[in-house]
């Protein structure tokens, strides 16, 4: 079984207090899709990830390729304690995998929920700061 934290790790955001109350940031860089979703992708692959809000994350493997994963459900406290693990027994993340939010910083520690991942779409993100 691997195990890992990734602590910091929708394409076209929307504005408005409504949506933010969605768990919707409007400061995500939008993101131009580069190929078919897919399921899955190696554990080991993975470089980086970077929780932009409640529905999105986007995860960086080797060679600088991104992977835009926009949650099927909101997950509560993603996007605010941007922290998070997930245990697998595959060699691989996968869309059916579930993913543990954790307080990230003061407080009482341990799990806050926990909620299911999305599709894998590859994409070139926009320079931050760019939508």
């Amino acid at each position: 079984m691997s195990a890992a934290a990734l602590p910091l790790g929708a394409c076209a955001p929307g504005s408005g207090a409504k949506w933010a109350a969605a768990g919707h940031a409007a400061d995500i860089p939008a993101a131009t899709p580069t190929g078919k979703s897919v399921t899955c992708i190696p554990i080991t692959s993975i470089r980086e990830s970077r929780v932009r809000d409640d529905w999105t994350i986007d995860f960086r493997t080797g060679g600088d390729t991104w992977y835009r994963n926009t949650l099927p459900n909101r997950c509560s406290n993603l996007g605010f304690e941007r922290s998070f693990s997930y245990a697998t027994s595959l060699p691989q993340l996968c869309n059916v995998d579930i993913i543990t939010v954790f307080r990230n910083g003061g407080g009482p520690t341990g799990p806050l929920g926990s909620c299911g991942l999305g599709m894998f779409q590859p994409v070139k993100l926009a320079k931050e700061g760019k939508k």
